[in-house]
């Protein structure tokens, strides 16, 4: 069964060959048209940006307005943001998330329908969530629309049968995330980072939102949608007088409440650098991140410093962090880090996804660059380049309405001097070396920082134990717990590979039947490999011969062939053909399910581990060069999982496939769900229809 997962993701591989092809064309071509990319441009001179400055006023309730006039184009944006003090939901968080969902569905006088009818008859793009509005239309429809986003946002229609629906969506996605390593390393890492009882360290469970009810929603509602602490900001072709009239007219009525400061604990660094570790035996690769907190505001004197360097040590694909791990190495996709700047508590953290095998190297490079731009004053033209890309995002985004929203709204809540925005570039510029250096010690730890993993125990564990930090163990809730491979399951005595496999083929239907199937056809749908599902056709014959058809809307996208001696491909990147040594693994084949005639000495048991929950066997099979491991329910005996690694232009890569949902057909058992994941990709291959024996001709490998 193995097999039928690698020959479909051949698909996938040669789609990435192709796109990669395409970039080396496009790449080279450019080199042509005389633009050497191995050579930095110089900056230009510092460009001249004008920021409109608000007119502010507050209505009678303590809602405060910012009107900013810009006639360049006939539009107009309002942006209602709630500055409410940070919340914890506890046992009900993900209520403020349901919140969202519901609101700006309709109001207490108008259905969701008509409301949504309203607004797209005015060709108005509105949001409304628990956290304030925003709405943007043209300025002669904008007095409509900013009354429809007024009374959706005031008077909003919340429905049991609403509330019902967004519940069960929330959970569906919650259950669909149970197994992402990504969403548990989020959740985990902020939990510790913050801690669990936080607002900024809480985080949404099935537990969670089955505890929330119709009426603590709308209880949220009332108790924290309040003018108190809200902005309104108006930016576009308007003037303060018809703004603030449109402001008194549909805001005015809006009663306060009062939104007292609830005080949490204040957030802490460990007191020396250690290891949090989440075991998740499902993981291709490991979640890495190293987190501190940290204090600053954009008030700062030495903000701009700050910003600078975490851009050059991982700003982009051109920081630090991403040329040592991904460009130098080939351990991962990306490699970035990150500072908050607010008023409330904040952190950095550099963060990075990378092979199992090589996640404490990782740890190792990922600390040699925190302290190097922690010891070493950055290159003069490293910083210049640093300084151009965030001036450049600065002055592209800075005549946007969302942007001047932004920025408006950050002078009042963040208490920002008057002139910040206007001498932003310039304090850009001023930045040195040496303040980079002096704020890379301050803010960027190596001695009071958490390195939270969420990987694969059996294979990450013990070159992590080998880096000598203290290593802490955590649940996906967060909890502390033991060493997840302390209490393993060992495998049974007298229990050999050969048994492994040979229950797997009982499970299945029987050795015999294994050994005597001449064909199969497989007809499949795969989804993530394109923007679009794929189909496919997968055909096998005794003893080796295979092909395999990609469909797009009916059309071949990819057909591959094996008659035996020669693979043949063809497709979008033409055609092209293998043989000899190139296919040796194909032509030694001796059947369809590989498993029947293993031989001793290609198979060993290596050990018992978990797989979705289930104690598996692990057995590694060697066929020529090539070493599969493969994972045995230790109660069903049915395989559930593969892996191997394979090259790839990044370095080795582990693709794991899981084979879910066995049915009979004609007495042989087909999994007939197999999800492949290969760093942060996913395919899923659902099979639709299987023939055994039947409708099969070597007629069809020509």
């Amino acid at each position: 069964m193995k097999k039928i997962a690698l020959i479909i993701f051949s698909a996938f591989l040669v789609s990435s060959c192709y796109n990669n092809k395409k970039v080396q064309d496009n790449t080279q071509n450019t080199v042509n048209n005389g633009i050497d990319r191995s050579v930095m441009p110089k900056p230009g001179p510092a460009p001249t940006v004008k920021l409109g400055k608000p007119e502010t006023f507050t209505l009678a309730n303590g809602l405060k307005v910012l009107v900013v006039e810009n006639h360049k184009l006939p539009r107009v944006s309002m942006f209602l943001s709630m500055d409410n003090p940070p919340v914890a939901e506890g046992s009900k968080k993900g209520v403020s998330s349901l919140l969202s969902a519901m609101i700006g569905n309709g109001t207490s006088k108008m259905s969701k329908e008509e409301y949504n009818e309203e607004l797209d008859f005015y060709g108005a793009s509105v949001s409304i969530n628990s956290g304030g509005a925003y709405a943007s239309s043209l300025t002669r429809y904008f007095p409509q629309v900013m009354k429809l986003t007024a009374e959706g946002a005031l008077d909003p229609l919340f429905t049991k049968e609403e509330f019902q629906k967004e519940k069960d969506k929330m959970l569906e996605s919650l259950k669909s995330n149970e197994k992402s390593v990504t969403a548990v390393a989020s959740n985990v890492r902020d939990a510790l980072t913050y801690g669990i009882n936080h607002p900024f360290g809480e985080f949404t469970t099935e537990k969670t939102v089955n505890n929330i009810t119709y009426q603590d929603v709308v209880n949220y509602y009332k108790k924290y949608y309040s003018p108190q602490n809200a902005y309104l900001t108006i930016v576009g072709d308007i003037s303060v007088t018809d703004a603030k009239k449109l402001a008194e007219e549909n805001f005015s009525n809006w009663k306060k409440v009062q939104i007292n400061r609830v005080e949490y604990p204040t957030p802490t660094n460990v007191n020396q650098t250690q290891i949090d570790f989440v075991d998740m035996p499902n993981a291709v690769q490991s979640e890495l991140a190293v987190v501190n907190i940290t204090h600053l505001k954009m008030t700062d004197d030495d903000y701009f410093a700050a910003v600078l360097a975490n851009q050059i040590l991982g700003g982009g694909g051109e920081g630090r962090l991403f040329n040592n791990l991904r460009e130098a190495h080939g351990w991962t996709y990306g490699a970035y880090s990150s500072i908050g700047a607010d008023k409330e508590v904040n952190s950095f953290s550099a963060r990075t996804s990378v092979r199992n095998m090589v996640t404490d190297s990782a740890v190792v490079e990922l600390f040699n660059e925190l302290k190097r731009i922690r010891t070493t004053p950055v290159d003069a033209q490293e910083l210049e380049a640093a300084k151009a890309k965030y001036i450049g995002h600065f002055v592209m985004s800075a005549q946007k309405p969302e942007t001047i929203a932004k920025q408006a709204l950050q002078m009042e809540t963040q208490g920002l001097p008057s002139d910040f925005y206007e001498n932003y570039i310039k304090r850009i510029n001023a930045v040195t070396p040496e303040e980079v250096e002096a704020v890379a010690k301050k803010y960027f730890s190596v001695d009071n920082s958490r390195i939270v993993v969420v990987g694969k125990g059996e294979d990450v564990l013990p070159g992590l134990e080998r880096l000598g930090y203290t290593i802490d163990f955590y649940n996906k809730d967060g909890e502390k717990v033991e060493n997840p491979l302390k209490n393993q399951t060992q495998v049974p005595t007298g229990l050999t590979a050969n048994k492994v496999v040979d229950n797997y083929l009982k499970a299945i239907g029987g050795k015999g039947k294994a050994k005597a199937l001449k064909s199969v056809k497989m007809n499949f749908e795969m989804t993530g490999a394109a923007p679009q599902a794929l189909q496919g056709e997968l055909i096998f014959m005794a003893p080796n011969l295979e092909k395999q058809v990609i469909n797009m809307n009916g059309n071949p996208i990819m057909t591959t062939v094996f008659d035996g001696n020669t693979l043949k491909m063809s497709g979008m990147m033409g055609n092209s053909e293998k043989s000899g040594d190139e296919v040796v693994d194909k032509k030694v084949k001796k059947g369809i399910i590989s498993q029947a005639f293993y031989t001793a000495d290609q198979i060993e048991l290596t050990g018992v581990t978990k797989v979705d929950g289930k104690d598996a066997y692990k057995v590694q099979v060697k066929q020529g060069d090539d070493v599969t491991t493969e994972y045995y329910d230790a109660n069903t005996g049915l395989l559930l999982q593969s892996s191997v690694t394979m090259e790839t232009p990044q370095g080795d890569m582990e693709v794991v496939t899981l084979y879910k949902d066995y049915k009979k057909v004609d007495g042989i058992m087909f999994p007939f769900t197999i999800i492949q994941e290969a760093g942060p990709q996913k395919m899923v291959n659902t099979i639709k229809s299987i023939e055994v024996n039947k409708g099969v001709s070597k007629a069809d490998f020509k």
